[in-house]
């Protein structure tokens, strides 16, 4: 909510109601100071530190799965080059274009 809508909605209330003998002294100036010391968060400033915090945990992930990856012993007898699948796959249409000609 906008804080001088806020502001004025809060004059008009007590505007409408007087005070009693129950209302300490200078009570509304105190809850308007204390309105007017809280600012209103920013949604950048919320969608930044989102953001950071995610940064965070995605790079904990990548080092976990780093780590993971170099510690991990490789079986190279039942090992499938798979560099050597995609680049025979990538090129099965040139292959099979130079075979019909």
């Amino acid at each position: 909510m906008n804080t001088v809508e806020l502001q004025r909605k809060l004059i008009a209330a007590a505007r409408a109601n007087p005070p009693g003998d129950a209302v300490p002294y200078a009570f509304e100036k105190r809850v308007m100071a204390l309105l007017a010391s809280r600012a209103t968060g920013d949604n950048l400033v919320l969608w930044v530190r989102g953001l950071w915090r995610a940064a965070v945990s995605c790079a904990a992930i990548a080092l976990l799965l780093g780590t993971w990856a170099f510690f991990n012993p490789v079986n190279n007898a039942n090992a499938v080059d798979l560099s050597q699948n995609f680049e025979n796959t990538l090129l099965a249409a040139v292959d099979q274009s130079a075979q019909t000609q």
